[in-house]
Parts: structure tokens; sequence; C-alpha cells
């Protein structure tokens, strides 16, 4: 009995420092895209909220937690009030498996990897879930349309990361990790990662492929009539994919801390991982919005292929060694 008490106690504490580190995550993230599109694009920012404007999305988190809390009067209210929730728990629970240093993962589990890739794509539930109780014709359309990009997404970036299974021999991320070379990735991963890093930019509906959105089609898509707290925990939740998506890529792509001994290492995870979502920003920033049928075709007729031929390659390579 005492230790069914500690598991709950263990899951409770990992599940709330999961969603506080999403939570700081959106409002660093929220500022840091907002300062790198402001660059792109020939401005600054914010400025005025705090130093460098840091504050600004704090501002606007108040602001959001003060707003009403509208249900459409059509919604299926009960269904409308949870789909946040049902998007933003499985994107929590995907950063548990997560090695943050050495020997250290919050949830050590022998199927941790395929963990990663599963839990998060459960989210497509609460995507549909929120589409649909909308009882609104685009929010519906946005709806189906994320489930169908998350479900199309889901297999190349899965098979990239097998890449990476086949060459540690277990699903275990800490055995991973434990692997990692340098060779890894340069060359032989070096496609699995591109893949990776597109389909996860895809998985969580950032642009260019935020057609789930789409506010010219949609008018924001799945979300379109949510406001304050609600519409805000499926920002969080975006953010959080992006966190997650980043600190996975680092320490498994980019051998995170492994590279640098020490606090070094650590501090190396850190950077890889901020580096990975500022491009996932520049992306969003720089090419414009995919039409539905140039997102499946290149799920299905070129990041999957890509893929495919990285398993290969990893496949020749084991039976070479």
């Amino acid at each position: 009995m005492s230790g069914l008490m500690g598991g709950y106690v263990g899951g409770l504490i990992w599940g709330l420092a999961a969603g506080l580190l999403i939570a700081v995550a959106a409002l660093f993230g929220v500022w840091w895209e907002r300062k790198v599109a402001g660059r792109i694009q020939m401005r600054f920012g914010p400025q005025t909220t705090g130093p460098f404007g840091i504050l600004q999305t704090l501002a606007d988190t108040l602001k959001l937690i003060l707003k009403e809390d509208i249900t459409p009067r059509l919604a299926d209210k009960r269904l409308f009030r949870i789909a946040p929730f049902l998007v933003f728990a499985p994107i929590a629970l995907s950063l548990v498996v997560i090695p943050y240093g050495p020997g250290f993962a919050p949830l050590d589990t022998s199927v941790g990897m395929l963990f990663f890739l599963a839990v998060p794509g459960m989210a497509v539930i609460g995507i549909l879930v929120a589409g649909w109780s909308s009882r609104n014709t685009y929010a519906t359309i946005g709806g189906l349309r994320g489930a169908a990009q998350m479900i199309s997404y889901e297999l190349p970036r899965s098979l990239s990361v097998l890449a990476l299974v086949m060459l540690a021999g277990s699903m275990r991320p800490l055995d991973v990790m434990a692997q990692w070379r340098i060779w890894w990735i340069l060359p032989l991963n070096l496609v699995g990662f591109l893949v990776y890093f597109i389909a996860s930019i895809a998985e969580v509906n950032r642009g260019p492929f935020d057609i789930p959105e789409a506010e010219s089609e949609l008018v924001a898509g799945y979300f379109a009539d949510y406001s304050g707290i609600r519409w805000a925990i499926f920002m969080m939740s975006e953010y959080g994919g992006v966190v997650a998506a980043s600190l996975f890529g680092a320490a498994f792509f980019l051998g995170g801390w492994t590279v640098l001994p020490g606090v070094f290492g650590v501090l190396l995870f850190v950077l890889e991982t901020l580096l990975i979502i500022t491009a996932m920003i520049w992306v969003k920033w720089t090419f414009p919005r995919m039409r539905s049928d140039q997102l499946m075709n290149t799920a299905w007729k070129v990041l999957t292929p890509m893929a495919l031929v990285q398993v290969l390659v990893v496949g020749v390579v084991i039976a070479w060694l």
C-alpha cells in the first residue's frame, strides 16, 4: 500500500513539474517567438513591459485569466470544457520520459522511446473533441484537419526515431543515451534528424503546417470558440509540444549532455534545445502555409520514403559492423 501511495505521490509531483515546465516554456516561448519574428520582419517585437519586453507575455497571461470564459449556447458544454485538458495532458506526460541529465529521467521505463512517440498522439482526441463539441462548422473542419495531419506525420516521425532505437538496441531512453556516439548524427542520422524536425513541426500544428488553424480559412480552426484560460491552455499545449520535441531531438539526435562532461554537458543540452526551438520559430515565420494536398504529399511522398531509406541505411551499417 505504501508503494502504491508513493507511486501516486511521485506521479503527482512529476505531473506538477511537467505542467510548470510547460507554463514557463509558454511564457518564454511566446516572448522569444515575438522577438525572432520581429527581427525577421525588421522590427523590434515587445520592448516596453519589463526589460526587453520580457514581462509582456506575463501581462497577456493575466489578461487571459481574468477574461470571461465563454461557452457557446449550442455547444456540448461538458466536452467543450474538458477538451483543452485532453490536449494538454498527453503533452505534459511526454516530458517525463526525457533524460535530463546523466542517469536521470523522471519515468525510467524500458519502452520510453515508444512512450514519447505514442502518448502525445492522444492529443488528437482532444483536438477532435474541441472541434466537434463547438457545434461550429469551421471548428469541426479544423479538428478533422488536425487529426489527419497528426496521424499522417506520426509515421515518418516514428521511423526517424526507429533508426536510433536500432543503433542502441533498446527503447529505454537512458540506454540510448549511454550508447550514443557522435557518428550517429554526422553523417549517419542527419536525414533522420531532418525528418524528425519537420514532422515534429507538423505534429504541434505550427507553420507552415498550421492548416488546422488557418485563420484566413477557418477563423482559428478547432479552438475558434474558446476564450480566456481555456484558449491559453491550447497555446500552452502548442509550446509544450515544441519544447518536448526539442528536448527529445537535442538528447537523442544531437547527444545532449553526453557530448561534454558534467555541468557543461547539461548546459550544452539546454543550448541545443534552444537552437531547435529557435529553428522551429524561424521556419514558421519564413515559409508560407501549405495547402492540404501539399501537406499530405509531404508526409507520405517525401518524409516517409526518406525515413524508410534512413532505417535501411542504419540496418546496413549495423549488419556491416
